[in-house]
């Protein structure tokens, strides 16, 4: 089905995008009232030199005056094993899922994440009904080992494994 500019519908634009495999993150930070996450998959690099990275949060997201608040963020590039992780930070809260924060320059950041950058935001663009953060990024750790969480079709699902 092909559609007009003038006629995208919101919902068919989002089923199209998650045709787009991605990885999941949760986005954390700090505020006086206490640690925060949210998950995203909405994450990218942007620039290596200066070490630039971008997320997108949506303009009523509970997160966004927060992230704005704070000045700073973690993106914490979730494990294959962090589904429960996903869905407790997007609003499915799992009581099981205790001390899951460990401190890293300041800001939460989850254990066990497959990589994790530290940033401190550099730049904020209204976009449609999202507004796009940059960070510079001041800290990064990740581990070759794990194997990241992905998002596809509105699914969770892990990297296959080629054995040649």
């Amino acid at each position: 089905m092909t559609l007009a500019p003038a006629d995208i519908d919101p919902d068919a634009l989002r089923t199209c995008c998650g045709r787009f495999a991605t990885g999941v993150t949760v986005v954390t930070t700090r505020t006086p009232e206490g640690d925060h996450g949210m998950t995203i998959s909405a994450f990218m690099s942007v620039s290596l030199d200066p070490p630039l990275v971008c997320i997108s949060v949506g303009c009523g997201a509970r997160m966004l005056p927060k992230l704005r608040a704070s000045g700073r963020y973690a993106v914490n590039i979730l494990a294959e094993d962090m589904r429960a992780h996903a869905l407790h930070f997007a609003g499915r809260p799992a009581a099981d899922l205790r001390d899951l924060f460990e401190n890293r320059h300041g800001l939460p950041v989850l254990r066990g994440a497959t990589a994790v950058l530290v940033t401190d935001v550099v730049q904020t663009i209204e976009a449609g009904d999202h507004v796009l953060l940059i960070g510079k990024v001041r800290h990064l750790d990740s581990s070759a080992e794990a194997r990241p969480l992905l998002h596809h079709g509105g699914q969770f699902c892990g990297v296959a494994v080629n054995k040649t």
